[in-house]
């Protein structure tokens, strides 16, 4: 049942603006940069997307990589082996541009590109390799340019284990990607998710870990750009 003050602030809406004209103002609005449109990404943007009355009014999303044979999630949504993953996100958002816009940037992020990092929220998703010092260089230009990041730190799982965020500046040296981006001078004013689970514990990433990661960044970024 509806409390009293819930019902009040409903209907003083009613009274002052009419239903039409206040469901008109829950557009979408801002910006958001998604670096790495992987299995993880590709959720991620999926999630954007579908965000009803608000969300982003653009997405920007980085990748120079294609669907390859090991891409299932691509292939069960109808993406094709050989096509660029960001063009496959960007086919999956049918709103008109005017009210979202998925941009394809079939490019990796690197230091020599980085200008090309814009918005209000940038999700750092990136996988393969030592990836730590380009999402460093990453946030520090979203920084420079007034964007508020996140990013993950330690993607590992079964599909049990409990996902944490929280500021850099929370998390304790047992997490082995938060203590590498403090050393490159990320230590404040940063998000991270994190299973606490890493290459070295042994566990694979499993689809049921990706789902619930997706589901708390894209919670995470909605936040941000509220």
């Amino acid at each position: 049942m509806i409390g009293g003050t819930l019902e009040d602030k409903i209907q003083n809406v009613e009274q002052n603006m009419g239903i039409g004209e206040f469901e008109n103002r829950k557009v979408p609005k801002g910006h958001v940069t998604l670096v790495g449109v992987g299995r993880l990404g590709l959720r991620i943007g999926i999630n954007l997307i579908q965000v009803h009355r608000g969300g982003p009014k653009e997405i920007a999303a980085f990748d120079g990589q294609k669907i390859s044979k090991s891409d299932i999630i691509f292939k069960l949504l109808g993406g094709n082996f050989g096509d660029y993953k960001v063009e496959f996100l960007k086919s999956l958002c049918t709103y008109p541009e005017s009210l979202r816009k998925v941009t394809a940037f079939r490019e990796d992020i690197t230091e020599n590109n980085i200008d090309l990092i814009k918005g209000d929220v940038v999700s750092i998703q990136s996988a393969g390799g030592n990836t730590i010092p380009t999402t460093a260089a990453i946030i520090k230009r979203a920084h420079e340019i007034g964007a508020k990041t996140i990013s993950t730190a330690g993607v590992f799982g079964i599909g049990e284990e409990k996902i944490e965020t929280m500021d850099i500046s929370d998390a304790d040296d047992n997490n082995p990607v938060a203590r590498e981006l403090k050393t490159h001078g990320i230590d404040e004013n940063h998000k991270i998710v994190t299973t606490g689970k890493f290459i070295e514990d042994k566990v694979p990433i499993t689809p049921y870990v990706l789902e619930a990661y997706s589901v708390e960044m894209t919670k995470e970024i909605l936040k941000l750009l509220i």
